[in-house]
Parts: C-alpha cells; sequence; structure tokens
C-alpha cells in the first residue's frame, strides 16, 4: 500500500465501514444480474473519462441559440469542478485507489469487475465531478419533465464508478459535493453573461429559420 497523506488516511479511516457496505451493495448488481450490467457500467464510465464526451456536448449545445445557455453553463461547470477536483483536491488530498491495497477488502472486487485501472488519484471521484458539474446546470435551466434525466445520468456515473471498484464510495460522494457546487456556481454566472450571447445565431441557423419561414409562407 503506497504511502498516504493525512487526509487520506482520515478519509480511509472515518469512512472504512460506509466504503465497503455501500461497495458491497452495489456489488450485489453485478451478482443478480450475472455479470449483464458490466459492459452498461463501462460504458457510462467512458462518457465521463477525461470529461472529452461532456465536453463535446456543452459545445455542441452553444451551437444553437435555442441551446446556448444550457452549453455555456454546463461548460463553466465543468471547468470549475475539474479546477477544484484534478487541480487541487487530488493532488492536496493524494488518496491512492481501492484497488492499490493487494491486501485490502476492494482488491479481489476490483479484479473480478475487469482490473480498469486509473492514473490519478482516488478522492474525490473526477468523472462524478463532472457529471454533476455538467448535468446540474442542465437539471437547473431546462424543462423539470425531462431534466431530471440529467441527475440521473450523474448518479449512475457514480454508480458506475463504485460498481467497478476504481473509486470509493467517498471518492463519490465527494465528487457529487463538488460537482453540485460547481454546477450551481455555473448557472449563477451564465447569469452575467450578456443575452446577446445567448440570442447570436450562426449564419446557418438564420438561413434555416428564413427557408422554415418562407416554407410556411408557401
Amino acid at each position: 500500500m503506497p504511502t498516504m497523506t493525512a487526509a487520506a488516511q482520515w478519509l480511509n479511516s472515518t469512512f472504512a465501514g460506509f466504503d465497503q457496505g455501500v461497495t458491497q451493495a452495489v456489488h450485489r448488481l453485478y451478482e443478480i444480474s450475472g455479470g449483464l450490467l458490466t459492459p452498461l457500467m463501462e460504458l457510462i464510465s467512458f462518457f465521463g473519462k477525461g470529461g472529452i464526451c461532456l465536453i463535446l456536448f456543452s459545445l455542441l449545445l452553444m451551437l444553437f441559440s435555442r441551446t446556448r445557455r444550457f452549453g455555456t453553463a454546463m461548460l463553466l461547470g465543468l471547468a470549475i469542478g475539474a479546477l477544484f477536483t484534478n487541480l487541487y483536491l487530488k493532488v492536496v488530498v493524494a488518496r491512492p485507489r481501492p484497488y492499490a491495497d493487494v491486501n485490502g477488502f476492494f482488491y479481489p472486487l476490483w479484479q473480478m469487475m475487469g482490473q480498469h485501472v486509473e492514473s490519478d488519484m482516488s478522492f474525490p471521484s473526477g468523472h462524478t465531478t463532472a457529471a454533476f458539474a455538467s448535468m446540474v446546470p442542465l437539471f437547473l435551466l431546462g424543462k423539470k419533465r425531462w431534466s431530471w434525466l440529467a441527475l440521473v445520468f450523474a448518479f449512475l456515473m457514480g454508480v458506475s464508478r463504485i460498481y467497478l471498484v476504481v473509486h470509493y464510495p467517498s471518492d463519490v460522494l465527494g465528487g457529487l459535493l463538488v460537482g453540485t457546487v460547481a454546477g450551481v456556481l455555473a448557472v449563477l454566472l451564465a447569469r452575467f453573461i450578456p443575452d446577446k450571447f445567448y440570442a447570436y445565431r450562426l449564419r446557418k441557423e438564420k438561413q434555416g429559420g428564413q427557408h422554415s419561414c418562407s416554407d410556411s409562407a408557401g
């Protein structure tokens, strides 16, 4: 087991029961499904890797005036979340991954789940941070009849990280908190951006609008 910081040791001791209990509960999903859920969890986890897919989704929404406010807030949330998680907390806390202790409780479960290896430290979960930092703005700004699905995705991202045993549940909880705060801050910051930015239409969008008007007139 690698040498740990005082913060990492505190997390491991304080949340030992919580981490093992939640991991066991999530692992039941593997047992109940006979492993059929593993590809789905791997796919969900892939969408959060490096935040690339979420960034691209945000940029796509920013292309259109009707969804630009969503995309802008999502991108701001991702930036704030990455700043706190990847550039600060992961470095300062420096908590090793659950599978780092080959004699520990999590190691055999990690082997069973496919031995997925991550390159950085464990606390908080970067995937979960990115998911909540981008999905919370979508939930807050979108129509609630569909925007709640964004939170479901963010929640499943956290579950997938526990399922694959690449994070402690307390890592995911930390990512949830940091990501939620980042998402709320992003929504507040997005309000200071002039409405002209959100209302601006790209040339293709303008042409599409002209065509639709002429079609309806004809």
